[in-house]
């Protein structure tokens, strides 16, 4: 199954400029399918990925939050790793813009900052490409830095990962939770926030506290997105969102992206593989129920997370899809689910 047999996937986070920052695969080798991981371009042809948000992330000096190990007991409650120091966050964050140039340089990617180039982009032979910066460590509290990676490109940013900022706190990787996990933003958040609105910089809520969500639903002129989310009904996982939550992004004509994290997904919060796709479905589910069928849509984590063993990487995407239209999910929704309802919340924030 091919990008041309096939509705392309737009998927809402990965972590791949990760892997090329920790030297795990270089950008000819993403080109040429020459490195382990879920991403490369010969498996996205293959899988009919045509592409999504690319996100630089700023990993944790001292032990990470997100302790696979932990994640794999019945219960667990891992403690926040601390704020990381503005400068060295800037200098890992502009590392990541190179890497995604280099990707666009070897050929891997098409990079887009409007909803039309991504339509353009999807079927064509390279990944159409969104810059998104996930947690703000890197920008302090006058924004100049936001203006900075607004002119290379950036287009997405979620204030927070699982770690404070100082703009706002993030959830733990806690389950069984609710995200009532702390404070709202912090004043340098409610700037970040209009001043996103104002570069049209779409605002990602995966990640944030659920005051911090409220916070955002305030003031925001923007459609509410999740780039990389669950429901909480189905999994009762921090980092899930209430139902309470999507009936505002509902509200605000937004949208939220299902992540594959297992432990996101299964209903006992486990970081463990061994799950059929009907879990994945049962997200997919619940979020068109409560949403409708134009505000879901892929946001896998790639890259960032332990899928589910029927998916594995981009290449096992045609399975999801035959999962799907099994399920009853006719031509339509699954065009909609794969990309169309992406560059439908997309126009709408960006205007174009």
């Amino acid at each position: 199954m091919t990008l041309a047999t096939t509705p392309p996937i737009f998927d809402g986070h990965n972590d791949l400029l990760l892997r090329l920052l920790g030297g795990a695969v270089t950008a000819s080798g993403v080109t040429n399918g020459l490195g382990s991981g879920h991403i490369d371009l010969p498996r996205a042809q293959t899988g009919g990925f045509g592409g999504g948000f690319f996100a630089i992330f700023v990993p944790s000096p001292a032990k990470s939050g997100d302790d696979m190990e932990a994640m794999s007991r019945p219960e667990y409650d891992l403690p926040l790793p601390e704020m990381v120091p503005q400068p060295e966050a800037l200098a890992t964050t502009w590392r990541g813009v190179e890497a995604f140039e280099a990707l666009t340089e070897a050929g891997a990617i098409t990079p887009c900052t409007t909803a039309a180039e991504i339509e353009a982009a999807l079927g064509g032979p390279k990944m159409a490409a969104v810059l998104h910066l996930e947690g703000a460590e890197a920008i302090g509290p006058d924004l100049e830095e936001l203006h900075a990676l607004h002119a290379r490109g950036l287009r997405s940013l979620g204030p927070v990962w699982s770690r404070p900022t100082i703009f706002g706190h993030g959830v733990p990787f806690r389950y069984p939770s609710t995200p009532d996990t702390g404070a709202g933003l912090t004043e340098a958040g409610k700037r970040l926030v209009r001043e996103c609105n104002a570069l049209k910089v779409m605002i990602d809520l995966s990640h944030l506290n659920e005051k911090g969500v409220d916070d955002v639903a305030k003031l925001s002129d923007a459609p509410l997105v999740a780039t990389h989310s669950n429901a909480h009904t189905v999994t009762t996982h921090a980092r899930n969102l209430t139902d309470r939550q999507l009936a505002m992004i509902a509200e605000s004509d937004g949208m939220v992206g299902v992540n594959f994290a297992s432990a996101f997904l299964r209903p006992d919060g486990r970081m463990d593989p061994s799950c059929s796709l009907d879990v994945v479905l049962r997200h997919f589910d619940h979020l068109i129920e409560t949403l409708g069928e134009d505000r879901v849509g892929f946001g896998s984590d790639f890259d960032g997370a332990t899928v589910p063993e029927g998916i594995t990487d981009i290449a096992g995407l045609p399975n999801l899809r035959a999962a799907m239209t099994a399920h009853g999910y006719d031509a339509a929704l699954v065009e909609k689910l794969c990309h169309g309802n992406w560059l439908r919340v997309l126009r709408k924030t960006w205007g174009a």
